[in-house]
């Protein structure tokens, strides 16, 4: 077997500059994301939540995004699922998008709020049936005996609830307001380009870190 302190990478793929990111952080990650769509990246949207729980300790999981704009980044999911908890207590979480194939990651802090009612309904209603009425059987992060519990709760909703439910009183969605991004584009060498952007007075202040 291979040791694990000898796989090695050189990241050449690509550059960051400090004129691609004029326009703000925003922006750079629209352009961004436009480009793993492009490039075929495997699940450009998929992003890892960490989030903190009443002792402390961090947990994290990866969900994904389903929108973005200048109040913030949405995704959805069960309000009683662990991380939903954790947001009850501490309403603050970072995310974090790895993009393999273009050598990128970024990263996003900030607040975290509930989407309004309309917005989770909306959504909701657009997502396949099969989808709608999982919802309704999964008690998220919560210890079942079996796969059959699942199999027959999902059952049990299509019988109650037919070819259109309505979306669960306990599932919705999150908006993350940003306060802080961090861009990553690796480098041969280990001399990786890092350009970070944290709300300062209400603007982005810019600044290029150490690899």
């Amino acid at each position: 077997m291979s040791k694990l302190s000898d796989f090695r990478k050189s990241y050449e793929l690509g550059e960051l500059d400090e004129a691609e990111a004029m326009q703000g952080p925003l922006a750079l990650f629209q352009r961004w994301m436009d480009e793993a769509i492009a490039h075929d990246v495997s699940e450009p949207t998929a992003m890892t939540v960490a989030t903190v729980g009443a002792n402390g300790r961090p947990s994290t999981r990866v969900v994904l995004l389903k929108g973005f704009d200048a109040d913030g980044m949405v995704w959805f999911t069960n309000y009683e699922s662990r991380k939903g908890e954790e947001l009850a207590l501490n309403p603050y979480a970072a995310l974090q998008f790895h993009w393999v194939e273009m050598e990128r990651v970024v990263r996003i802090e900030g607040r975290v709020e509930k989407t309004s009612d309309r917005e989770s309904d909306d959504y909701f209603k657009s997502r396949p049936l099969d989808s709608r009425l999982g919802a309704w059987a999964s008690p998220q992060s919560r210890v079942i005996s079996s796969r059959a519990v699942l199999v027959a709760n999902a059952a049990k909703a299509a019988v109650q609830h037919g070819l259109n439910p309505a979306r669960p009183p306990h599932w919705g969605g999150y908006r993350l307001v940003p306060e802080r991004f961090e861009f990553w584009q690796g480098r041969r060498s280990r001399l990786h380009d890092r350009l970070s952007f944290r709300l300062d007075a209400g603007a982005w202040l810019k600044e290029r870190l150490a690899p």
